[in-house]
């Protein structure tokens, strides 16, 4: 089941996305920085226990922000990943946004679902402004993605 995300889901949304922060596959996120930004987030559960989460971040009037796409490993490779990503594009139709984007170290599951690589330069500089508190910055890693609804 998706659905959004609680107050209760934190500390396992925090638990999942560090696993793979860990073995540099996506960025690690403080409990502060999930509990101010909670409600960005659906995560996909099967009774009580939490195995996948992504969040929906506005970041403009036209431009919001895929983040933390993140699926247990037991949980892999059954199309869960997928469910997240189209809940969030659902709500940014939704919200009657243009543009949704990625910074990710895996490209090609993005590419799936109609997202086209971009230069990061081609980002606002309000983006910037959160890659700079990055411990990767200036030296980051990640390909920007994007998909225009």
């Amino acid at each position: 089941m998706i659905r959004k995300a609680k107050v209760t889901d934190v500390k396992s949304i925090q638990k999942l996305i560090n696993y793979y922060a860990k073995r540099d596959k996506m960025l690690p996120r403080s409990l502060n920085e999930l509990y101010e930004n909670i409600r960005d987030f659906f995560v996909y559960t099967e009774g009580s226990k939490m195995y996948g989460c992504c969040a929906l971040h506005i970041d403009w009037e036209d431009l919001s922000e895929i983040k933390s796409l993140a699926v247990a490993p037991s949980k892999s490779g059954k199309g869960i990943g997928g469910k997240l990503l189209d809940e969030c594009m659902k709500e940014a139709r939704t919200l009657k946004l243009k543009k949704v984007f990625a910074l990710t170290y895996v490209p090609g599951f993005f590419a799936q679902f109609g997202f086209k690589t971009i230069h990061k330069e081609a980002l606002p500089h309000k983006i910037w402004s959160e890659c700079i508190k990055c411990v990767y910055f200036p030296k980051c890693k990640e390909i920007a993605v994007m998909k225009e609804l």
